[in-house]
């Protein structure tokens, strides 16, 4: 596979404004990705994200910032980075692209690599959705794998 990669996209009926600061913000992300960060993401800065009900936490180095436009940061999880990008499309919708790309891993590590982010992504954007255009915080991050089941599905 050259240039392995995963990317996931949605349409937000909000400005791009918005939905970049949902991303900057903690405070605004926890409410459909993670349920805390050490601060809002800044160029050069490392932050921290926590899932407190998984009892893990990663660490990202902010790479780059264009506020409106993208962000992209190094996620220590994979070794590998990922671009938020945010286009416009008239004055109340954003389309949002979201790439995870570097994966050092090869053959079926990075298929359930990609397989994970795949389904990881497409979870924080379908929360995203909810919560930017309707205000519902419909915990899917913490319901994917609730007490009593493994990540594979099994108890």
């Amino acid at each position: 596979m050259e240039n392995p990669h995963v990317e996931v996209q949605m349409l937000i009926r909000r400005p791009a404004s918005e939905v970049f600061n949902a991303f900057i913000d903690p405070e605004i992300t926890k409410n459909f990705w993670f349920t805390k960060g050490s601060g809002k993401l800044e160029e050069g800065k490392t932050i921290t994200w926590e899932w407190e009900m998984y009892n893990i936490s990663s660490q990202v180095f902010v790479r780059e910032v264009l506020p409106d436009r993208k962000i992209s940061v190094q996620w220590d999880q994979y070794q590998t980075t990922v671009d938020f990008e945010f286009r416009t499309l008239g004055n109340n919708a954003t389309y949002i692209t979201i790439t995870q790309y570097g994966f050092k891993t090869t053959g079926d590590a990075l298929l359930a690599e990609i397989n994970g982010a795949s389904g990881g992504f497409t979870t924080v954007v379908d929360g995203l959705k909810a919560y930017m255009e309707h205000g519902i915080n419909l915990n899917l991050i913490a319901d994917k794998f609730p007490k009593g089941i493994s990540e594979h599905g099994n108890s």
